[in-house]
């Protein structure tokens, strides 16, 4: 049975559906009280994002006089904002549909899903983690105005969201939890290791954990941090959730085509479908970009912790394991 079909038949279901609705306004209202701009970007792009590991929906754009054109739905709004920071937008955020394709199917993935980007110029990435913590606790007072943040429950496990929340560093996660300097690690192997045996550790804490300073290779579009191994990166984790993906963002142009033409030796390497770098992007660094930290957040994952169920399907009308029978 489909959800709209469930609903029909149970009416009091769409509550927890209509979750979503509340999340968005509360992101809404929390940036448009300081002060931010929201942008609208396109979602079909001639080029899109560039993560290496990543696949892209790729279609063909036609006119009535038979121009055609190489099209792609975007991974990311990412591109677009910065050549709008780049010409003096100041903070800003979006809230946008982004695709992903080759993905499994699984409780925190779906092949078309929500994405809110905020970015704070002048700011580092120890501002948005800042920001981060206020956003992700008015959402929870908004949806429950008598939730105790000491104790907020969230699928029969009891989490502390009091701030600030816990930070550790990459590297001190590598050696608290698994014993092995990263040095030693094959960069391939990263994230083998962090998603199998330092994410679920993360979960045991029973708080909401940054990790910061990824190293720089885990980290394309993040300036470097004091220690040239690493990269002003951080993620953020949550009753063994990834919520966001944040950088200081790289503004040297040099440096970021020169990571770019390096992530598509990788893509090619692995068989990722191949586009060109986005060479409007590097005009728009080259022009100047401000000093500025952005962050990536996945609007689905919010709305799953805020209503309390356990996967990102729950909070959709029309999930893609339903419409496509996935």
């Amino acid at each position: 049975m489909k959800t709209w079909e469930k609903i029909r038949d149970n009416p009091k279901l769409i509550d927890k559906y209509l979750v979503r609705e509340k999340v968005i306004d509360t992101i809404r209202s929390f940036f448009k009280d300081q002060g931010f701009h929201e942008v609208f970007t396109p979602i079909l792009v001639p080029v899109p994002s560039i993560e290496p590991n990543l696949e892209v929906f790729k279609t063909q754009l036609r006119t009535a006089k038979g121009i055609k054109r190489k099209a792609f739905l975007i991974m990311s709004p990412e591109f677009s904002i910065k050549k709008l920071l780049a010409v003096g937008i100041g903070n800003c955020f979006e809230i946008t549909k982004c695709f992903r394709n080759e993905e499994e199917v699984s409780r925190l993935h779906n092949p078309e899903f929500t994405m809110l980007e905020w970015y704070r110029t002048g700011a580092d990435y120890t501002d948005v983690m800042k920001d981060f913590e206020q956003l992700f606790t008015e959402i929870i007072k908004k949806i429950n105005s008598n939730a105790d943040l000491s104790k907020w429950e969230y699928q029969g496990e009891v989490y502390d969201l009091n701030l600030p929340w816990p930070r550790i560093s990459f590297e001190e996660a590598f050696a608290k939890y698994v014993g092995i300097k990263i040095e030693d690690v094959k960069d391939e192997d990263f994230y083998k290791i962090f998603f199998n045996e330092i994410e679920p550790k993360l979960k045991e804490s029973r708080k909401p954990v940054i990790i910061y300073n990824y190293p720089i290779s885990q980290a394309s579009l993040s300036k470097p941090a004091k220690d040239p191994r690493f990269a002003e990166r951080f993620e953020v984790f949550l009753a063994g959730v990834e919520l966001g993906n944040c950088f200081s963002e790289l503004t040297d142009h040099v440096e970021q085509k020169k990571r770019f033409e390096a992530d598509l030796v990788e893509r090619r390497k692995i068989g990722k479908t191949v586009y060109p770098i986005d060479e409007d992007l590097i005009e728009a660094l080259k022009s100047g970009l401000p000093k500025v930290s952005g962050i990536a957040v996945g609007v689905d994952r919010l709305v799953m912790l805020a209503a309390d169920v356990p996967t990102i399907s729950e909070t959709m009308f029309f999930p893609g394991e339903e419409i496509f029978d996935l």
